[in-house]
This record gives C-alpha cells, structure tokens and sequence, in this order.
C-alpha cells in the first residue's frame, strides 16, 4: 500500500517507516523539512493529498521533553502541533478526490522502549551508574510499550480490514508499577535500582501539571488491541528490555 506519515522522521516514525518497507509497502513522509520521500506540510497545503492507500498522523512535540520548560509557550506548541497537522491531513482527505481507505491517529501510548530514542534513553544512564530507582512513591501504574510493538500494532490496523476503533498502544503486561519497572531495567543492566526519585525533584524538572503524568500513571489494558488477533513480539517487560538494553 501507498502509506503517508505525517511527522514520520522521528523515533516512532523511523521504527514505523523501517517496518512498512520491510512489508513492501511504499512510504511517503509528510515534514518540515523537504527530501527524498517526503513532502513538506507547506507543499501538503499547496497540492493537496497526494494519491495514497492510508494516512498516519504522528506528529506531535514530546510532552515530557525534559529539556523544556513546562511554561505558556512549551505548552501551546505540544497542543499545536498536534492539532494544526490532525486539521491540516483532515482537511486534505476531506479535499482529496481519491481519499485514503485509511486513517490512523496517534494520540496517546505507553512508554516507548526502544533503542536509540524514547524515554528509555534519558533514563540509561543513572541506571548504568546504580542510581536508578523509583519516581516518587514507586506504587502508580508504569504503562509501557516495544517499539517493535507499537510499530506492529499500526502496521496491523492498516493491513486487517476489520480493525476500527480506538487501540491501546501498551503491552499486555502494562500494568505493571513504577517500582516493578525499575527493579526490571537495574536487573537487566546488572545494576541495584533502589534510589527513589522523591516527588519534589520530578516537579521541578517537569512542572506540576506535567509530573503528575508520572507520579500518579493510569492502569491501561489492550483488550482491543489483543482481540484484533495482533500477536505481541514483546508481551512481557523483562524480554523487552534485554533486547533494549543489550
């Protein structure tokens, strides 16, 4: 199938893109930037829609990008740069005189675990040095996903005709806690993780609004996404992060 990307040059989409080719699917990605198999959103509003089989929203700022500031500014473009290019690739299917058999937002996952990118990069390198540990109380729900996975899951709602709906983005053993989490990854580095990060210090790296995300988690179970028949490659979190970490 003839597949568009919007946002597709980052983590998720890179993962996604090297999946979808491997399938033998074509790949065009919508960006900023202009190159080779891409075009840019200015060139999407210009011409339109180009002729394709499905389209994948996954543009979106990091909402828990450390390295920015949880103030008025940081929070409008997480909130715009979502919304502008969901309106923008809307508004061209809506246009387009060939429209998309199908149309795949992504709006919310687990924590991504993958090599070279996601969460998990921020968090290697005090777990490499024995000072990982829990956030805050260790007790919230740590859901959580393989990017193998993740990509997995888009690649099976685009190729299966019957599956509609909203899918959770977490592995089946996602309701696993914070505490759990940690122990898992020192285990898998070979390296204590008993070193709790105390709510305080996550609230001023990350502002109130945004830490709550991570002192308070959400119990999130893929019924949906297991009863389309996807089969998970990464079920369980120990396996997960060997192949992460290794």
């Amino acid at each position: 199938m003839r597949v568009l990307v919007g946002g597709g040059t980052g983590f998720i989409g890179t993962a996604l893109t090297q999946l979808l080719k491997a399938r033998g699917h074509n790949v065009t990605l919508v960006s900023r930037q202009p190159g080779p198999g891409r075009i840019t959103w200015s060139e999407l509003i210009r011409s339109g829609l180009p002729l394709c089989d499905v389209v994948i929203n996954l543009a979106g700022e990091n909402i828990l990008n450390p390295l920015r500031r949880w103030n008025e500014a940081f929070q409008k473009e997480v909130l715009t740069s979502r919304l502008d290019t969901t309106h923008l690739l809307a508004n061209a299917i809506t246009n387009a005189t060939h429209p998309p058999q199908a149309w795949i937002l992504v709006t919310g996952v687990g924590v991504v675990l993958g090599r070279g990118g996601g969460a998990i990069s921020h968090m290697l390198l005090p777990f490499r040095l024995g000072l990982g540990g829990p956030i805050g109380s260790g007790h919230q729900f740590f859901p959580w996903i393989h990017i193998g996975d993740l990509a997995g899951i888009l690649t099976h709602a685009l190729e299966e005709d019957h599956v509609q709906g909203v899918l959770n983005g977490v592995a089946p053993a996602s309701t696993t806690t914070n505490a759990e989490f940690a122990q898992a990854l020192g285990a898998a580095l070979g390296r204590p993780a008993f070193i709790p990060v105390p709510s305080t210090v996550v609230q001023a790296v990350f502002g109130r609004e945004r830490a709550t995300m991570l002192l308070e988690g959400q119990k999130v179970v893929p019924r949906r996404t297991l009863a389309t028949g996807y089969q998970y490659s990464f079920p369980e979190l120990e396996a997960a992060l060997k192949d992460v970490v290794a």
